[in-house]
């Protein structure tokens, strides 16, 4: 029963902004730890970013930070900010939940799973 749900991808300019909304539901995800990943055509899903609620802290790959910017509302949504856009984002963004809660970058520890949104950004 436990359910991720993307929202919010679409078509933009290189340089302009996007927000996703992850929406969970079926369980508590409070103290899960909740993650991006995305995946560009014939590339591997790859680390976007993380937060954990053991830290209380957000981790993200290098080539995003300072970009964007992950926050949690009320344990049950996630949102992933994105700004300066560049056209080498543009990927398919999963959002996912580790019940372990500690955040790792590697997609094999999360357990559950949204259906993803495509994000397109144009040059």
């Amino acid at each position: 029963q436990a359910q991720l749900e993307e929202s919010g991808g679409g078509l933009v300019q290189a340089g302009g902004s996007l927000r996703l909304s992850c929406l969970a539901s079926g369980r508590d995800f409070t103290r899960y730890a909740m993650g991006w990943f995305r995946q560009a055509p014939g590339k591997e899903r790859e680390f976007v970013g993380a937060h954990s609620p053991i830290s209380n802290k957000t981790f993200y790959r290098d080539s995003v930070k300072g970009r964007f910017t992950i926050s949690r509302e009320a344990g049950d949504t996630v949102l992933l900010q994105m700004s300066s856009l560049k056209p080498e984002d543009t990927a398919v963004y999963y959002c996912a939940a580790d019940v372990q809660g500690y955040g790792v970058g590697f997609p094999t520890e999360y357990e559950f799973w949204g259906r993803g949104t495509q994000v397109t950004v144009s040059s």
